[in-house]
């Protein structure tokens, strides 16, 4: 196990080593949500007014938004090295030597996961300035669904990546695939007054779920969030997002294994 833990941690750091090393890809990666939440924050923010929300701005408002948006993609799309390491020989390499393939999973989901998180810590410091303060607990609590929402984002990038041929058709799957997620997550605008249909469609939305996670510490601390039924109820999705997402990737991988050694 100690081993397992060792190789998927070089795996890990070799991801994110990779990814710092390209400036495009990280000022891409910055540059993009940040530009959501400054064009749409600022548009919307004269006919925003829900009911029920404390009058809060749409900046306020879309702000973990935008944080979900960031560890949503980055984690997802960071999953695209699957197909450039399969085409280099990388990929091939690791999976003859000795090592088990729940290493190779954990390794880019790990990977993808810090990549996420380092971007999105980034983006926590403009808290302050829209005037919401986070305590230690609560601080906590956000770095945890971060974590959380990251693994399970990476798996689910993993899962649908391993099979991909080329970075085209994973870029053009991933697109029609991940906006509905993220534009039904309630990001853009609230479950509050939402016909039937789109209100159990958000719910059943795992990304809405994270995006709770993720709303919900700048507003309450831990001692108010755990045993309220819609925390409770999101930290439960997430948790079994993820773990579903990494047992499906693993399968995946012995699956393609088992089927190249009959072959």
């Amino acid at each position: 196990m100690i081993h397992t833990f060792r190789v998927a941690l070089s795996l890990a750091h070799r991801e994110f080593t990779r990814f710092i090393r390209q400036p495009h890809r990280v000022v891409g990666t910055l540059a993009q949500p940040l530009l959501f939440w400054v064009f749409l924050g600022s548009g919307f923010r004269g006919s925003f007014s829900p009911p029920g929300m404390g009058g809060i701005s749409y900046l306020e408002y879309f702000y973990p938004g935008v944080m979900a948006m960031m560890m949503l993609f980055a984690s997802i799309f960071a999953s695209i090295t699957i197909i450039e390491d399969r085409d280099a020989g990388f990929l091939q390499g690791v999976l003859v030597a000795p090592v088990s393939r729940m290493a190779i999973v954990l390794g880019k989901v790990l990977g993808g996961t810090a990549i996420a998180l380092g971007q999105v810590l980034i983006f926590t410091i403009a808290a302050p300035f829209l005037g919401l303060h986070l305590s230690a607990g609560g601080f906590v609590l956000l770095l945890l669904a971060f974590v959380l929402t990251g693994i399970g984002f990476s798996a689910l990038g993993f899962m649908l990546a391993w099979p991909m041929r080329s970075s085209s058709g994973f870029h053009a799957v991933m697109m029609v695939f991940l906006m509905p997620l993220w534009m039904l997550s309630g990001a853009l605008f609230p479950m509050n007054g939402a016909p039937a249909w789109l209100y159990w469609a958000m719910m059943l939305n795992p990304v809405h779920h994270a995006l709770e996670l993720i709303r919900a510490p700048f507003y309450a601390g831990p001692a108010e969030l755990f045993g309220r039924f819609d925390y409770d109820l999101s930290l439960a999705v997430a948790v079994a997002w993820a773990v579903g997402c990494l047992v499906i990737s693993m399968v995946r991988v012995e699956r393609r294994e088992r089927g190249a050694a009959l072959g």
